[in-house]
């Protein structure tokens, strides 16, 4: 009789108990999970809520919130949150691309690698560190190269899974781009694992999403050739 326990559906995550979903790296849907409400309140209200709520935080865990080091730590954690590391949560924030005639006829890929990325684990909120790369054919337009990082970026910063990173940055450069010719592939490491549960600070993940003529595997070793190889 076996001793190997079943598998479970993923498809139905109420299965799953807290502690399994969040170590189990599971996800409901590429989109963020955000309330219809999600922004009726400005940033600055937002700002103060969740400076009341993280001061209450500190108090529970013993901290001395009279101390010089620790007294603004609220207010800071709170404009950090909003202004900063989950600002990509709101679409006011999202970049605005201008597409350009692709004067010079080039056809062949376009890397941008190395892409520097910061995201925060939507199961723990600690840190996502790592690299994406992002390519992509031209139908006959092209984009800004500060504006694939800017696209990287705004869905980074947000509460994330490393998957649905992957395919929110690849839609998006579908949709401004006008071309299903995409490739992101992210390597990453995440500080749920290295800092806490199996500690273990010396493996990465890496996801990929590949559209159009990068499902043939010519094209696709091309471009991984360019990530890996090019340097």
């Amino acid at each position: 009789m076996s001793n190997i326990p079943p598998i479970k559906d993923i498809t139905d995550l109420s299965q799953f108990s807290i502690d399994e979903i969040g170590d189990e790296h599971l996800f409901s849907s590429y989109e963020t999970p955000l309330r219809s409400d999600a922004f009726a309140l400005d940033d600055e209200t937002k700002i103060q809520l969740i400076e009341e709520r993280f001061r209450d935080i500190m108090d529970i865990l013993g901290l001395d919130l009279t101390d010089d080091s620790l007294k603004g730590t609220p207010h800071r954690v709170a404009k950090m949150y909003v202004k900063e590391i989950f600002s990509g949560l709101n679409p006011a924030n999202k970049p605005k691309v201008a597409l350009f005639e692709n004067k010079y006829r080039y056809d062949q890929m376009l890397v941008e690698k190395d892409i520097t990325l910061f995201s925060n684990c939507e199961h723990h909120f600690v840190p996502i560190i790592g690299k994406a790369h992002v390519a992509y054919i031209s139908n006959g337009q092209v984009i800004g190269l500060s504006k694939i990082n800017r696209v990287v970026q705004y869905f980074a910063k947000r509460p994330q899974v490393q998957e649905r990173l992957t395919v929110q940055i690849a839609k998006e450069l579908q949709t401004m781009l006008k071309t299903e010719d995409v490739a992101v592939l992210i390597d990453a490491k995440h500080l749920c694992v290295s800092s806490r549960g199996v500690e273990d600070n010396s493996s990465a993940t890496v996801t990929a999403h590949y559209s159009g003529k990068f499902r043939d595997e010519k094209t696709r070793a091309e471009f991984l050739a360019y990530v890996y190889n090019g340097k």
